[in-house]
């Protein structure tokens, strides 16, 4: 464990209070008039997803937790979770559903994910910030309807719902983020 001052703590460290593991989620320095300056952090607990909200002097020292950042390629999913190989070691890792979250709808085979592990324990996972889907549903394509700012609801294949430009059809591959499902352009391939 190393310790660091408060105030350099940023989204995504890993601290360690009272043994448990916290992701930070947001991290903010407050300067007031008068008074000390203090660093406000909302952090989940990584064990049971439990949000704090903590408030620091900048000048205290906070145990920051080794965290390692390795890039996986997803193999399978299955009752335990989702099955992630190291491509340098060839290693299998699963990754329990909960760490996942919602954004497993996401994955495809031979997906490039940023596994975190803590003591070879999978705590988080970064997906690509887009990923290429068809479009499995939406309604027909009008004639004459011009590329307006009004976006229609589509069905993609994984089982998302998304809004798309009106000249998008069925069968059509598109690439969405990853954060939120919305549409950036129609796939090159």
């Amino acid at each position: 464990m190393v310790k660091v001052i408060a105030s350099t703590l940023r989204k995504g460290n890993v601290v360690d209070i009272d043994d448990k593991l916290y992701v930070v989620l947001t991290a903010e320095n407050i300067h007031p008039g008068k008074g000390t300056p203090v660093t406000q952090l909302d952090m989940r607990r990584i064990s049971d997803g439990v949000k704090i909200s903590e408030r620091y002097r900048t000048t205290e020292q906070v145990e920051r937790a080794f965290v390692e950042d390795r890039p996986h390629t997803f193999l399978y999913e299955d009752s335990d979770g989702y099955t992630f190989m190291n491509p340098e070691t060839y290693d299998q890792v699963t990754v329990p559903k909960d760490v996942m979250g919602d954004q497993s709808v996401y994955l495809q085979e031979g997906m490039e994910c940023m596994l975190s592990t803590h003591n070879g324990v999978p705590i988080a996972i970064e997906l690509p910030a887009r990923v290429v889907l068809e479009i499995v549903d939406t309604e027909p394509t009008v004639k004459g309807q011009t590329a307006s700012s009004s976006y229609k609801p589509a069905m993609l294949s994984n089982g998302v719902r998304t809004m798309v430009p009106p000249h998008i059809a069925s069968g059509t591959r598109v690439v969405v983020m990853t954060a939120d499902a919305s549409y950036v352009e129609r796939a090159k391939d």
